[in-house]
């Protein structure tokens, strides 16, 4: 088999895993498009593996070897990733990407601030007690 053929599959999901992290607003699917992006890395190591253990007189297999590391990265990876997301799912109510991004900036979705929305809030809390 030739080389080009796993490097051309290699390029197709690594490209369309860049795709997935760039549009995506999910951050679960942004993961699973760099766990897509990973495996294209590690069908590239293994392709280049055998064909230079082919032309070499040593096999070493060291992209053989690189990609066990590669795949416990990832599975350390995806796993704080995922505790991550859940427990900012379950603070903030969502897992889009844009919508924590406005709510770490200290902006709400309707353009106020949420510092001056929760001391209103709090103020009102207050008179209501009393």
């Amino acid at each position: 088999m030739h080389l080009a053929y796993p490097a051309v599959l290699s390029a197709l999901l690594f490209c369309t895993g860049l795709y997935g992290v760039l549009v995506r607003r999910n951050a679960i699917l942004v993961l699973m498009s760099v766990e897509l992006m990973l495996n294209a890395v590690n069908l590239n190591l293994v392709a280049f593996d055998v064909w230079l253990s082919r032309a070499a007189e040593e096999t070493l297999h060291s992209g053989q070897a690189l990609t066990l590391f590669t795949i416990a990265i990832a599975a350390a990876e995806i796993g704080i990733g995922l505790a991550i997301v859940l427990a900012v799912h379950r603070n903030r109510g969502t897992a889009d990407i844009d919508r924590l991004r406005d709510t770490a900036e200290g902006h709400g979705p309707d353009g106020t601030d949420n510092d001056t929305a929760a001391t209103g809030t709090a103020a009102e809390k207050a008179e209501a007690t009393a």
